[in-house]
This record gives structure tokens, C-alpha cells and sequence, in this order.
């Protein structure tokens, strides 16, 4: 097998890739710029990972796959070209994993890590040994790839940088569909036409699975050139459809409910992960079992096992009574969702949130839906923006939280500052929510940490 070299390989992208091809039998190495959990656990399978760019590192490698982060004037990048070695993006590089497989592409504004998460945890568990690629580690399997020797591969179709336009699927779900990533997609209608190419990329005997209840991704299902299938809590009227009904809180904290497709067959879910979004989410994997032609129940049974995905409303720890947990939500409509989850599994506790917006663009984008989020929260704090690819900008998250209603917004621009705050100040049965894509996760160790001193 070839030497493969990932540049930016911390990443939970192309630690995923490079996992996978590690098992299939490449030689693999990698570096990046800073040390991650990801470079840890590459290294623990005996992938080689370097902190730092250096062209030397490329050595004896037959193919160079880059993250998207990583510029043309990067070392390793010139030394590749130079020496006249294969350099790919890793959207360039996916679509040949998938060949010759039943490809299962996820995609949506949000829920599409727990939702491919939760796809190759119910394949796994149904003995299927599926490949597959997630955002995210599969709790209770610890990986976030796997190359499988069954006919499926499972892999989350990131619409960033249009990654998703280099998949070669069988089976495309889209969970939902709300402009982001403006720094890419300038206007709604830029994003839209992404999904409407990620679409055209099925062939003609491949699938549709979207949820209805949706706006955009109800939109795609009416105008679909292919075969779909339609899920949510609304029954549609025509086609082939999976609804859920009597959805009820269980004693485990997730929801249970009565599920009917439109053959009429029915089924029941009960759910441990948290909120009414997961069970969304699940209806979209049943929806694939159920076009797969597998068992319903044995993957019901699978999905009721589900323990969730590192960094979605990620149980950390619990100390003196104070319950600390870690999400990925930096958008709008993924923090109402996971406040809703946190407010139903603790209806009794006062919620703390520390939002870290994420990008000037998209805080700046749906600058008033931010406003708006937290109602369901009693604490929030608001750290200073995470720029991440951005450069430096007159603008500040303070202005944000100068805008929202929430009678106990606070803005405390430095982490540091935050868990020092929340050290003097959170008492018994209360709940830590940290929402970032940035470095805000930090808060939570911090935390964590000081009350068990």
C-alpha cells in the first residue's frame, strides 16, 4: 500500500481519513500545526504526527492530502509539488474511498455528526462492520473512523469549503437546511445551490432521505430528480414516509415515541440522548434501514444503546453537585436546540451557558437569532469572538450581548476570566453548558479541575 501524508492531520477530518486508511493498510504520517486529542489517539494506533511544518516530514510519502485550512506557501505543500508528489484536498481524495460501496452521505446545517454517529454506531451494532468517517468520537466506540469490510460506508458530508461536492453517494440524507458558513456561501441561495449539486451527485437509482418538517430540506424533497423518502413528526401525504408519534420524555433523559412508515409498519424508539432533535436524527437512520431492507427492530434495539458523540452535549463530569457538559453548537438554531435538551433532562437545575461565538461572519450573519437563543438558559456568558480563519475585525461579541433581552446576559471577554467567574459562582445542582468550535472547551477542564480541588 502507498505512503499517504495528511497536512492539518489533528483535525477531526483528516485524523478520520488517516485512521481509516491506516486500517486499509497504508503507511500514514502526518502533521499540523498544533496538538489536538486527535494527534493522541493517532498516535496511540502508531501514526506518526508532527507538531510543526517542515518539508523534511514529507519524506518517502507517495500522496499528500491537505486540509482545507492548510495555504499553497505551506512547506510541505511547496516540497510535494516540488518534488512532483500527488497533493489532494480532502475533498478531492474522499470520493475514492467510497467506490464500490453503498454510500451513505450526511449532510445538513446541523445534526448531520450525531446523526452519521448514530448511523455507524446502529450498522455496527447490527453486525454490518460498516465504514465510516464522522466529525466526531462515537462514544462507546472510541474512534470517529472505521474501515469496514461490509458493503455500507457511512461518512458526514461537510458542506464547508464544498467538501461534500467530492462524495460519490448511493444514499444522500440532508437533516436540514439554514444558511451558514458565510464566508463561503455570502447569500442564502449560494448555500442552497451547494446542497442542490450535493443532490445532483446521486445517480439514478440512489435515494433522497430528508426531514419534512424542514422548510429547505422539505423543498429538496418536492424537487428531488430521484427516488426519496420523507421523515419528521408531520406525516406527509405522498411518497414514502417515516413518522413519529406520542413523543414522550423517558426516565433515561432522551425521548420515546411510536414510529409508522408508510407502508404502515410500526415501531417504537426509546431514546437515551438527550432532545427532541436526536429524535429526528434517529428517525433519519431508520429511514435508511428501513431502504436498506434491514431489521427495524434490531436497529431500534441499537439506537436505544446509543450513548451519543464527544462534544454534543458531552456529559464531562460531575463534582460537588454541578453537572458539567460540553457542546460543539455555534449557530442560532443548534444552541435553542441544546438548551431544550439540557432544560428537559434537568428541569430543576439553574443552567449556566458560556457561548464562544464562532467567526466574526457568522456571528455577525444572524447577529438577531443569537439574541434570541438563550431563553431557555438562567446564566449566560458570552466570551469574545474566536476569529479562527479570520482575520482581526472591528467587531465584538459585547455588541451582542449589549443587544439580548436575557436578563442575566454578561459578556466576559477572556476564558481565564470565565472560569474564574464560574469557580466563585456555581453551587449545587446546577448545570455547565459550554458551546464552542473554538477553544472555549477549555473552560470546562478548568472548571472541573478547581472543584475537585
Amino acid at each position: 500500500m502507498a505512503h499517504a501524508h495528511f497536512i492539518g492531520i489533528g483535525g477531526s477530518g483528516l485524523s478520520a481519513i488517516a485512521r481509516l486508511l491506516q486500517e486499509s493498510g497504508y503507511t500514514v504520517t502526518g502533521s499540523d500545526r498544533d496538538h489536538s486529542p486527535f494527534v493522541d489517539d493517532l498516535r496511540e494506533i502508531g501514526i506518526t504526527v508532527y507538531i510543526g511544518h517542515k518539508a523534511e516530514q514529507i519524506a518517502g510519502a507517495e500522496l499528500i492530502i491537505r486540509s482545507s485550512a492548510i495555504p499553497d506557501k505551506n512547506p510541505e505543500v511547496v516540497a510535494a509539488l516540488q518534488a512532483d508528489i500527488p497533493v489532494y484536498k480532502r475533498s478531492d481524495f474522499l470520493g475514492r474511498l467510497m467506490e464500490e460501496k453503498i454510500a451513505i452521505a450526511i449532510a445538513g446545517t446541523h445534526g448531520k455528526t450525531s446523526t452519521t454517529a448514530m448511523m455507524a454506531w446502529t450498522l455496527t451494532e447490527m453486525a454490518q462492520d460498516p465504514s465510516f468517517i464522522v466529525g466526531g468520537i462515537i462514544n462507546g466506540m472510541d474512534v470517529n473512523a472505521h474501515a469496514g469490510k461490509g458493503e455500507t460506508f457511512v461518512i458526514e458530508a461537510d458542506e464547508y469549503d464544498r467538501m461534500f461536492l467530492g462524495l460519490k453517494p448511493t444514499i444522500s440524507i440532508v437533516t436540514n437546511l439554514e444558511h451558514d458558513h458565510p464566508d463561503i456561501y455570502p447569500t442564502a441561495e449560494s448555500f442552497r445551490e451547494a446542497f442542490d449539486d450535493f443532490i445532483g451527485l446521486l445517480p439514478e437509482d440512489g435515494v433522497l432521505i430528508a426531514c419534512s418538517d424542514d422548510e429547505g430540506a422539505a423543498e429538496m424533497l418536492r424537487e428531488a430528480k430521484v427516488e426519496t423518502m420523507a421523515y419528521g413528526f408531520e406525516k406527509v401525504e405522498n411518497g414514502k414516509w417515516l413518522f413519529a408519534s406520542n413523543v414522550k420524555p423517558n426516565v433515561r433523559g432522551g425521548y420515546d415515541c411510536t414510529c409508522q412508515l408508510s407502508n404502515l409498519q410500526t415501531f417504537k424508539l426509546s431514546l437515551q440522548v438527550p432532545g427532541k432533535h436526536n429524535v429526528l436524527n434517529a428517525l433519519a437512520v431508520m429511514s435508511t434501514i428501513a431502504y436498506l431492507g434491514l431489521s427495524l427492530e434490531d436497529a431500534a434495539e441499537a439506537l436505544g444503546r446509543f450513548a451519543g458523540t464527544g462534544r454534543r452535549f458531552d456529559l464531562l463530569g460531575k463534582v460537588n453537585g454541578i453537572s458539567i457538559y460540553d457542546d460543539y453548537a455555534h449557530h442560532p438554531t443548534e444552541i435553542r436546540a441544546t438548551l431544550s435538551a439540557a432544560r428537559a433532562r434537568h428541569p430543576e437545575s439553574r443552567i449556566w451557558t458560556v457561548w464562544q461565538p464562532h467567526t466574526y461572519s457568522r456571528t455577525q450573519l444572524l447577529f438577531d437569532e443569537f439574541t434570541q437563543a438563550f431563553d431557555d438558559a438562567d446564566q449566560v456568558i458570552v466570551t469574545e469572538i474566536y476569529r479562527s480563519r479570520e482575520p482581526l475585525e472591528d467587531f465584538s461579541s459585547k455588541q451582542v450581548v449589549k443587544a439580548m433581552d436575557h436578563p442575566s446576559a454578561k459578556f466576559i471577554a477572556e476564558l481565564e476570566e470565565v472560569s474564574n467567574y464560574l469557580i466563585k459562582n456555581l453551587e449545587e445542582n446546577d448545570i455547565l453548558l459550554v458551546l464552542s468550535a473554538g477553544d472555549a472547551n477549555e473552560i470546562n477542564k478548568t472548571v472541573l479541575e478547581s472543584l475537585k480541588i
